[in-house]
């Protein structure tokens, strides 16, 4: 493995922690709810390796960032708009994510439901975006390697 494999593994941890999400949602919306734990917390703990992977690779590539290759206007508009709210909300859920969790996990089912309503949406649009971002550099548009 080289630090060059980092973005893929990252991209298939947000899919992973997409899927977990997606069946957590679906379990509590069935009344499932110790399926729903399982599920949200292996959400936690994939998102948190993605995290730790994502810091890592900044650190090893000495924070240079991977251009973006697509040249027109509209579909560039698309994509730094995405990257944008992707990050922006990725910091929210920072600490949107482990606060509901903390709610769920002491018991106080009130609040970890009031919250997890805000905090649903915007982890499910980071985390699915993430993997979109992912694509838009390294598959869809790449940058032209430099010469």
């Amino acid at each position: 493995m080289t630090v060059a494999d980092i973005p893929t593994i990252n991209a298939a941890l947000n899919a992973t922690a997409t899927v977990m999400i997606t069946a957590g949602f679906l379990f509590i919306r069935s009344g499932r709810r110790d399926l729903h734990r399982a599920a949200m917390l292996s959400a936690g703990v994939v998102s948190a390796i993605f995290l730790v992977g994502y810091v890592g690779h900044k650190i090893l590539v000495r924070g240079v960032h991977t251009p973006f290759g697509g040249e027109a206007p509209l579909l560039r508009a698309v994509y730094f708009t995405m990257l944008l709210t992707h990050i922006l909300l990725a910091i929210a859920i920072a600490y949107l994510v482990p606060r509901t969790f903390w709610f769920a996990l002491k018991g106080d089912y009130e609040r970890h439901k009031r919250w997890a309503r805000f905090t649903f949406p915007i982890w499910y649009y980071v985390s699915v975006t993430g993997v979109l971002v992912y694509f838009f550099l390294y598959h869809w548009w790449p940058a032209a390697p430099a010469s």
